[in-house]
């Protein structure tokens, strides 16, 4: 894809910190980088007593998924364990995609043969 993915990232009820948007949003590119068809990404940062939770969500093209994470200190260890999960679904679901094909292809095959 030549369009660079769409990132926003919500502070709710918390200070932003440049360094850590900055962080966050390389992240999700490089993660973008990696699964071309996604093409938004968003998480949202919010207080949870005395630690912090974080949702986040990923859309693209026959992709919507979703991860939540809370319990964690500091903004970022909370939001780059959302951003682990949603990399880790995206894997399983790219995979899932490309092995069913092929299992799909190879059955097609020896059906051919026999």
């Amino acid at each position: 894809m030549t369009s660079e993915a769409n990132v926003l990232i919500h502070w709710k009820g918390l200070e932003s910190d440049p360094e850590v948007h900055d962080h966050l949003h390389s992240r999700c590119l490089h993660v973008a980088a990696e699964f071309p068809e996604t093409d938004h990404y968003e998480l949202s940062i919010e207080p949870s007593g005395r630690d912090v939770k974080c949702h986040g969500h990923v859309n693209g093209k026959q992709t919507q998924l979703a991860a939540h994470t809370e319990g964690l200190p500091t903004p970022r260890q909370v939001a780059d364990s959302v951003i682990d999960k949603l990399e880790r679904e995206l894997r399983r679901e790219h995979d899932k995609r490309i092995f069913s094909r092929r299992r799909k292809a190879q059955r097609d095959q020896s059906k051919r043969l026999a």
